[in-house]
């Protein structure tokens, strides 16, 4: 499958050099121009993991790897599971954060990581720049700690995320660099999007991006989206709706390419916190990002966000009906009495989820099934989710283990020349 540059549809690349270039000219996303559904969507579901995701994701890789290292990949990076819980009869909860670093991002980072091992290595040096607003840091600095000739460049908003996200990728060292910004989440994209601008910094220090704008990490988001309806009873899967909270909008990217693909999802809620530039924009028409809030659903907090293109796209390509998507922005208040209603419920969540919970609790009909995503392990909110709950949070050993290590990374305002100069003496 050939994957068209959005923004310069003269540059068509294959999977591998998309993967290996992250963003394409005029910083345009790679996409393809036109998904093709899949054959017997009820025989997909009844497929163990391995088998379905290897049939979901051969038409896209195909041209750059064979059978054999596809099946190696996909066990490699489906070594944990993604978890249908119900909340009540009627609404379940996704549980994405089974893996090494406790979060949805780990899926999409492990499979790039194992893509790019299994492209193979002319000895030339990758460096993986890449910010995060929360979880894509710790996903990407544990899924490429270690690698020979990868080195990780992560950056991230000073003091607006959690301090146990952050502990999660700022103590490994080695070949993982971070990078505190004295900024906001979109001040770091913005400098990420900077960096591939210059050529000349791209060629010398070979400038790749792990942030979902690389196709890599979406393809393995499509394959959870099945899995979930795998688990739901036979009966209640053909009137779902999902609610994703929604920040770089990757995730609700990977959605509709499963609904594409044939997966039969009736709609999809895109669940912001205050950030809410994209409900704005499909209830008005009107493309008016703000400045960014900082709020307790940290990984969301994102005005400008980078996937919207890739959905766009869909849309005016009619591959995906926009009738199907609607948006809902949550205030502060709302995510805190919707994690207690959750609670109530007798299932511990934690914000962002709550966002995607309170978008669906209010859009469900009658006759409906609602899953919402839970992209994150409660406990990294530990503070955050103890005081609105009041309870206590016992720590995973995954969190547990890095709390007591040292943080490692520098302090940079939000300056392209001291990130440049970084990046060329790494």
């Amino acid at each position: 499958m050939k994957l068209y540059n959005l923004k310069d549809e003269t540059q068509i690349v294959d999977f591998e050099t998309a993967v290996k270039t992250g963003l394409g000219r005029n910083q345009g996303l790679f996409f393809p121009k036109e998904i093709t559904p899949l054959d017997n969507i009820e025989q997909l579901l009844s497929m163990d993991v391995h088998s379905r995701n290897y049939k979901i994701l051969k038409p896209f890789v195909s041209s750059n790897l064979n059978d054999e290292t596809l099946q190696k990949i996909i066990e490699k990076t489906f070594a944990f599971p993604a978890k249908i819980k119900a909340v009540n009869n009627t609404e379940y909860c996704l549980e994405l954060f089974h893996g090494p670093t406790l979060a949805f991002k780990d899926f999409g980072a492990n499979f790039m990581a194992n893509c790019l091992t299994s492209f193979g290595s002319d000895d030339k040096p990758i460096t993986i720049l890449t910010a995060t607003s929360g979880d894509t840091g710790a996903a990407v600095a544990h899924a490429f700690h270690g690698l020979k000739n990868i080195q990780v460049v992560i950056l991230f908003p000073q003091g607006k995320i959690s301090e146990l996200q952050q502990k999660m990728f700022t103590t490994l060292g080695d070949n993982i660099h971070t990078i505190s910004i004295e900024g906001s989440f979109d001040d770091c994209q913005q400098l990420v999007k900077q960096s591939f601008d210059q050529r000349d910094l791209v060629n010398s220090v070979g400038l790749n991006s792990a942030n979902s704008i690389n196709i890599s990490r979406l393809l393995a988001q499509v394959c959870y989206y099945f899995d979930a309806f795998s688990q739901l009873p036979a009966d209640k899967r053909d009137q779902v709706v999902v609610s994703i909270p929604s920040g770089n909008f990757g995730n609700l990217c990977a959605g509709v390419i499963a609904k594409i693909l044939g997966l039969p999802i009736k709609h999809f809620i895109a669940a912001t916190n205050v950030n809410d530039t994209v409900p704005r924009y499909l209830e008005t028409g009107e493309w008016s990002p703000k400045e960014t809030i900082a709020t307790i659903s940290n990984a969301m907090d994102v005005s400008k966000p980078n996937n919207w293109p890739r959905i766009e796209y869909m849309m005016e390509t009619e591959q995906f009906a926009s009738s199907a998507l609607s948006g809902i922005g949550v205030s502060e208040e709302q995510t805190e009495e919707t994690l207690q209603a959750i609670y109530a419920q007798g299932y511990v969540s934690e914000p962002h989820a709550a966002v995607a919970y309170h978008g669906l609790h209010k859009s469900l009909k009658d006759g409906e099934t609602g899953i919402f995503l839970g992209t994150a392990h409660p406990a990294k909110f530990k503070s955050t989710v103890e005081d609105i709950l009041d309870i206590d949070l016992s720590l995973p050993k995954e969190l547990a283990k890095c709390v007591v290590k040292e943080d490692l990374s520098h302090e940079f305002k939000a300056d392209f020349k001291q990130l440049e100069e970084f990046l060329y003496n790494l």
